[in-house]
């Protein structure tokens, strides 16, 4: 079985490689689409319950300001930023599976954590902000899962491969609302599960789920997982190959000084700006809908799930355009192009016009004491209050968006993400050449352990 790698060959679709036995290359792929669920689950883990995130803090901690919720989401890449060297390094030096199942069970807990950060009694704002904290540790296995594909995939299917990678990351970055939308219907009193001190509602009920989805990871990466690496040519390397051998170590230091430093560099930053910009998206849209639309915390939940939802499968769209589009156009305009969407979605959020938010306790007299008792009356209600804080007195003089131009701007943003996400990544795998991405492992793999006998990875 074989193809070539041509211009027609779609984006997302595994090439097929002659040089392994049939069932070797069955089980090479069966774990490389274990890696694509792995990458997954991990934008699913910051997505699911990003929506949510602000509402659910308010709820269990009044305390909880906007600036604390700002804390809480960068929470997740801070633990993210710090794992992932560690468990890269990890994985240099032992099987990949051990900082997989590591990592996604640190994940899982951490999410059983979060469905009962309401539990304490006081400080609740900030076991959110633990629980996520390790979420994001949890979620730092996309640099052992980006190098074992890297390492178990030939010179030709490496760009697809990646394609492939990013595509299941960009997917569970926007899918991961649609889910939470999923839930907004259990409503915010949920049903209460005594005898496990688990109240069961719209916030806890996807963090349980991507535990859940968790636990499903961990069983595929133990039962189904095994170590493959293949060379240039998508022939598996036998432990007859003698890695100590000094010309193969020379090799791949060569192709190492052979990378374009700066261009791997201005990846890098394109796709620390593609990630930023839509992050920060993700977590500004539920308070600025509710502060803009006067929407209750279940309605945000809802309608940004919907939307969100939506943008998922304009992006699955996005996805199989952009090989067409690449091909005829080239990369970088290509990239280009999605940065400019990216740009006019938020340009188009811009407020202008004469119509300005409502203000929370609008209607309150300017006596004090009035305001006070009212103000009183209003909190010990059952009804929930809406529309900007009145703290915020940025909302006395700056002009509403209205609900055209937030839409217009997720449209926009649907499609300069995806576009941006992929083709960074295929661009990344480009320049660093005619090499294995994995090359930084195995060159510290052949220093370390130059007596010592290589295991069978095509088994």
């Amino acid at each position: 079985m074989s193809e070539t790698n041509d211009d027609t060959t779609p984006l997302l679709r595994d090439d097929v490689s002659s040089d392994c036995q049939d069932a070797e290359y069955k089980s090479r792929w069966r774990s490389i689409r274990v890696m694509y669920f792995t990458m997954f689950l991990s934008s699913v883990g910051f997505t699911i319950v990003i929506t949510s995130l602000w509402p659910y803090l308010q709820k269990i901690d009044p305390s909880a300001d906007a600036s604390f919720l700002g804390w809480v989401v960068a929470a997740y890449s801070l633990g993210q930023m710090t794992a992932s060297p560690l468990f890269g390094l990890w994985s240099n030096h032992r099987p990949r599976r051990e900082p997989l199942v590591c990592s996604i069970l640190i994940n899982l807990v951490a999410n059983i954590y979060y469905a009962y950060a309401h539990l304490p009694k006081t400080w609740n704002k900030y076991h959110i902000l633990i629980s996520r904290t390790f979420v994001g540790f949890g979620a730092g296995n996309v640099a052992v899962a980006r190098s074992y594909v890297a390492g178990a995939t030939s010179l030709k299917e490496r760009t697809g491969a990646m394609a492939n990678m990013s595509a299941g990351q960009a997917l569970g970055f926007i899918l991961g609302p649609a889910l939470q939308a999923c839930f907004s219907f259990i409503g915010e009193s949920g049903i209460t599960l005594k005898f496990i001190d688990l109240e069961l509602n719209m916030y806890t009920a996807p963090a349980l789920l991507a535990a859940a989805l968790g636990l499903i990871n961990i069983i595929l990466v133990l039962f189904v997982l095994k170590e493959h690496h293949v060379d240039d040519e998508g022939r598996c390397i036998q432990p007859s190959i003698n890695y100590a051998d000094d010309n193969v170590e020379d090799s791949v230091e060569e192709a190492e000084e052979s990378v374009d430093q700066v261009a791997v560099l201005t990846s890098n930053i394109l796709f620390f700006i593609v990630m930023f910009v839509f992050a920060i998206f993700e977590t500004i849209t539920t308070p600025l809908t509710m502060d803009m639309f006067a929407w209750t915390r279940k309605e945000a939940v809802l309608y940004n799930g919907i939307i969100i939802c939506c943008i998922g499968f304009e992006s699955i769209f996005v996805f199989l355009v952009v090989k067409l589009s690449s091909q005829r156009f080239g990369d970088r305009p290509v990239l280009m192009a999605g940065l400019a969407f990216i740009f006019w979605g938020f340009f188009c959020l811009l407020p202008w016009g004469n119509h300005y938010p409502k203000i929370q306790w609008a209607d309150l007299q300017n006596n004090t004491q009035v305001s006070q008792m009212a103000l009183a009356s209003a909190t010990n209600s059952t009804v929930e209050p809406t529309g900007c804080p009145s703290v915020q007195t940025w909302c006395q003089y700056t002009p509403a968006i209205n609900i055209a131009q937030f839409i217009i701007s997720d449209i926009l943003i649907g499609v300069g993400y995806p576009t941006c996400n992929v083709m960074s990544y295929t661009l990344y795998s480009k320049v660093l050449g005619p090499k294995p991405q994995g090359s930084i492992w195995l060159a510290d793999s052949f220093r370390q352990r130059r007596s010592d006998t290589r295991p069978n990875f095509c088994v």
